[in-house]
């Protein structure tokens, strides 16, 4: 499960469970995102000068939607969505500035995820943002369509969505998903001190800011799934 640690006045949310790495896929299961809202709670209810980094350890950043779990209860399929869609709500809006530190695979849903983020420095040697619902049959949902759609170019939206594409992080420099690169032993630094840099700005007025300024994702994400919006049989 998710974990918490801190680094001076910068907290650091890992998305996989501690000392398990390498085969971590850090998916989405409901459990994970209760955790992941928890660990939020927690970092809002300090006080002070302060910002958050996500992160993960090991090859996956986030591979997405936790399928498994998905089929396996597809009855319940537009609830679990917008309880995924409540973490991009959750941090475009969040009251710290974040940054994602993206230490490999971004993929899917995970790909939004660091997406819902302020800013995401990328490991520089490996690792892919991609959405790959186009080769997986999936669709987007109004809520996905609406984060992507204003925090993407146009023009990247398109290809994003439509191709496929690995994008990985010279490319995702070049389209602007990403702020910038480091390497891999340099990468989780690179973040924190970036956010470091922003922790003053941590003040009532920033999810206000926010809020303004994603107004039209915000209101996207609030969209109820419904079978009628998610055109999409397994």
């Amino acid at each position: 499960m998710p974990y918490l640690k801190r680094d001076g006045d910068v907290f650091v949310l890992y998305l996989g469970t501690e000392g398990q790495t390498i085969d971590s896929e850090n998916r989405f299961h409901p459990d994970w995102i209760t955790e992941v809202h928890a660990l939020l709670d927690e970092v809002e209810a300090s006080e002070g000068p302060a910002a958050l980094v996500v992160t993960a350890d090991g090859k996956f950043f986030s591979n997405g939607l936790d399928t498994d779990w998905l089929f396996g209860n597809f009855d319940k399929n537009c609830w679990y969505l917008d309880r995924v869609h409540s973490l991009y709500s959750r941090l475009l809006a969040f009251g710290l500035p974040t940054v994602a530190a993206v230490n490999g695979h971004a993929f899917g849903a995970g790909a939004m995820l660091a997406t819902s983020c302020d800013f995401r420095v990328m490991r520089a040697d490996r690792g892919f943002w991609c959405l790959p619902e186009v080769h997986l049959g999936m669709p987007f949902t109004v809520a996905m369509n609406a984060l992507l759609t204003n925090r993407l170019v146009n023009q990247v939206a398109v290809e994003a969505m439509t191709t496929g594409r690995r994008y990985g992080a010279d490319d995702a420099i070049a389209a602007g998903i990403v702020d910038a690169k480091a390497d891999a032993d340099a990468l989780l630094a690179t973040a924190i001190a970036r956010a470091d840099m922003l922790k003053a700005n941590r003040k009532p007025n920033l999810p206000v800011i926010k809020r303004a300024l994603h107004q039209q994702a915000l209101a996207g994400l609030a969209v109820e799934t419904t079978p009628e919006n998610l055109a999409f049989n397994p």
